[in-house]
């Protein structure tokens, strides 16, 4: 903390002995923290919702002048395609005016998850009015925040609670919904992986009663009221929500259109009387869009369109802020036939309104705010344009000049002050094992590179083009030349087990394993995309004759090697639990030195032609817990074991891995295992009984809850996804011991993939 402090005196120092902006500047930076567009309500009475007898029943209309500012600013954003998008993003980022803002934040504030949204969201937080009077004077204020991942919005509205007059002693309850970054089924474009504040404040997640997270199902939507029932009101509602677009960007508005009738929707269905929304969207030029902010103007007093100055100039975001909300009583006629039509294609269907049903006094207004703000991003992304071909000395210091005069107004304007580490969110929690998760683990998004055109070529080249092409390629072709062994351990056993408060955690099934949090994304996606009919049978995929691994006799020495140092009696006799045939393993034999062998049959490898389901395998996870109790209750102190497995990307399989951790000396693993299936080999040396006894019980009822399933009429909609709390998993050397192993099975599979 004293470095941290020291940097916040020195950037402080900075900014406060810097010059006052001369008139220019000045004048600039003003523009810079204005982009906003208010409508202005005409009489009451005029703007009303209309007739739901009549919405959703007309196909969507296209308005001209609306339609030729999107092909305008298309034209602009085209010159762009044959932009490398990391250079591009390089230059963009030199030329945002508020470019400084998140490091002077960072600095002076010690901001919790401070990324762009934190700045975006403070920034609203400080130029409206938007946590309601009357919360405010009650000292009591509820929030919910939809799409919120990774919790940057709640972050900064904590931060502000904290360290504002007004509200540093208000009592604050917040819930919070995004698509589950452990539910392996999420895909990895559309699911944020930054899990640093959702796995500490798991209780305050919202993820639907089939954890998924997709706040577009109806039955969430409900759900979601019940969840947040325990609020005597809801004060604000925020939602963040967006798909990656960037293959598509010309159609951004229209691919999330049907995303923003359903966070509004569900706005509308949780907001008290007098509270408010804000909302993203982007280019506002659809009919939906339209519709959507009339809708908005009709139930809310005041509507805002506002482009916060830290969200950069050159793309379509903007917020709608609505403040005032006139309660669902004012529209629920609507409302309920939304319900009724809520999901993932509600802006596919039927217009909302027809444009006869808007009057011209709003269509005036909203041509006057997508004018005002296309302008704005057409002048930023021909500046860009311009400045990319080079810049002088003179401008390139007067652009740094101005950005530490835009991080200097931040600060002054929005008053950010120091919050302590012991006021953040995810210090605040009670939870076991909160402090450590997702230490060490990557978090960032899939990255994009290359240029747009670049991008759209990619697509057209083979799955082994693409692979030969990856950041990985290198890493992927190249031989095994030695046995390495344990590359990494998990020294047991494990210090705290808290197995009496596990939970079994039924869901959506896995259709595949799309996302884990044991491995990296981009490595899952190049396997999840090779040709299906290379990879139907991994049993039977044939070795790679220049890779030199493990070899069943070694490893089995070295169990005998690692037994021999296990702290119990010396007169006792040690067996090793073998699961798979003694052929596979090579030995003749019933023992290996001092070593006793037992051989059982593994898990099989499931055969379904959906190959990217992995571990998931509802069947194979059945098999995989069975094996691991049968072995829990044979075991004697001191005992070994050798359990084959396919891989570990989802929970349940994850979890098996952590119950060998709760029971065993040392985990290890070697890669791939002597049966020729392609996977890996647990090796756990060092069986200690005391923790067998309290995970028994709930691997028990998991595989009880498994049999029941199978013969439920749902049973390939629904499976167990989860039985040890993520925030158990997501604790310790487990989660790089994952990690580490799970890369090394989907390196192993893509290389014979590849030499195949």
């Amino acid at each position: 903390m004293s470095s941290g402090h020291g940097t916040r005196r020195k950037v402080g120092k900075h900014l406060n002995s810097m010059v006052a902006p001369d008139p220019e500047a000045l004048a600039e930076i003003q523009g810079l923290f204005g982009k906003v567009r208010a409508y202005v309500k005409p009489p009451p009475g005029e703007w009303a919702v209309p007739d739901p007898n009549v919405s959703l029943r007309y196909p969507a209309e296209e308005h001209q002048q609306l339609q030729t500012l999107k092909a305008s600013l298309n034209a602009v954003k085209n010159q762009l395609s044959d932009k490398n998008v990391q250079v591009w993003h390089q230059h963009t980022n030199s030329t945002n005016r508020a470019g400084k803002v998140i490091g002077a934040v960072r600095s002076a504030a010690n901001a919790e998850i401070c990324t762009q949204a934190w700045c975006k969201f403070y920034e609203i937080l400080g130029s409206f009015s938007l946590l309601p009077e009357d919360a405010l004077r009650d000292g009591e204020l509820n929030t919910v925040h939809l799409c919120e991942a990774p919790g940057a919005f709640i972050t900064a509205l904590n931060h502000y609670m904290k360290t504002s007059e007004a509200t540093r002693y208000c009592d604050w309850v917040w819930a919070a919904n995004t698509l589950n970054p452990y539910h392996e089924a999420n895909g990895g474009g559309t699911t944020i992986a930054d899990d640093r504040l959702i796995a500490n404040t798991l209780p305050w997640w919202f993820f639907g009663s089939d954890n998924t997270g997709n706040i577009m199902i109806q039955k969430h939507l409900l759900d979601l009221q019940a969840f947040v029932s325990n609020m005597r009101r809801v004060d604000l509602v925020t939602a963040d929500g967006s798909f990656d677009c960037q293959e598509n960007p010309d159609e951004q508005e229209a691919l999330v259109a049907s995303l923003h009738y359903c966070e509004a929707t569900a706005a509308l269905l949780l907001l008290s009387p007098g509270g408010s929304f804000v909302l993203k969207m982007f280019t506002l030029y659809e009919h939906s869009s339209v519709c959507l902010l009339y809708l908005l103007n009709c139930c809310f007093r005041s509507v805002a369109v506002f482009k916060p100055a830290t969200s950069k100039a050159g793309n379509s975001e903007v917020y709608v802020v609505c403040l005032d909300y006139d309660g669902k009583e004012a529209v629920r006629p609507l409302l309920s036939k939304l319900i009724r039509n809520y999901g993932p294609s509600m802006a596919d269907r039927e217009a909302l309104f027809r444009s006869s049903a808007i009057p011209e006094s709003f269509l005036t207004q909203h041509r006057e705010v997508c004018t005002y703000f296309h302008s704005l991003q057409v002048e930023t992304i021909t500046e860009n344009l311009r400045l990319f071909e080079g810049m002088t000395v003179e401008l390139r210091q007067r652009l740094d000049y101005i950005r530490d005069c835009v991080a200097h107004e931040y600060l002054q304007r929005f008053q950010v002050s120091f919050l302590p580490r012991s006021r953040w969110i995810s210090r605040n929690t009670v939870s076991p094992a909160c402090c450590s998760v997702s230490a060490g683990r990557p978090l960032g998004q899939k990255k994009q590179t290359g240029s747009f055109n670049e991008r759209r070529e990619l697509q057209t080249l083979s799955w082994r083009e693409r692979v030969q092409k990856s950041c990985h390629a290198a890493w992927i072709q190249s031989h095994a030349s030695e046995d390495r062994g344990p590359s990494c351990v998990l020294e047991g056993p494990l210090s705290v087990c808290h197995a009496d408060s596990w939970y079994v955690v039924v869901g959506a099934a896995l259709p595949a394993v799309r996302n884990s949090p044991f491995c990296e994304g981009g490595l899952l996606n190049h396997l999840n995309e090779a040709p299906a009919e290379s990879a139907e049978d991994w049993s039977r995929v044939a070795p790679c004759g220049s890779c030199r691994v493990a070899s069943p006799a070694s490893i089995l020495s070295e169990v005998a090697a690692l037994s021999n140092k296990s702290p119990v009696k010396e007169n006792t006799k040690k067996q090793c639990l073998v699961f798979g045939s003694s052929s596979d393993w090579g030995v003749c034999g019933s023992q290996i030195g001092d070593l006793e062998l037992t051989f059982s049959a593994e898990p099989s490898v499931p055969q379904r032609r959906c190959v990217s389901l992995h571990d998931g395998d509802p069947l194979y996870q059945q098999q995989l817990l069975s094996r691991l109790a049968s072995a829990l209750r044979t075991l004697r102190p001191g005992d070994a074991l050798l359990l084959p497995l396919l891989s570990a990307l989802t929970r349940v399989a994850a979890a098996a891995v952590l119950c060998l951790h709760a029971c065993f000396g040392s985990v290890s693993f070697r890669c791939p295992p002597p049966s020729g299936a392609v996977g890996a080999v647990l090796v756990c040396v060092g069986f200690r009984p005391d923790a067998a006894p309290r995970v028994l019980p709930i691997l028990t009822e998991v595989q009880n809850r498994m049999s029941e399933m199978s013969g439920e009429e749902d049973s390939a909609d629904r499976q167990v996804l989860q039985f040890v709390p993520m925030e158990e998993l997501l604790t310790g050397g487990l989660t790089e011991f994952l990690w580490t192993m799970n890369s090394e099975i989907i390196r192993q599979k893509l290389h014979l993939l590849m030499q195949s």
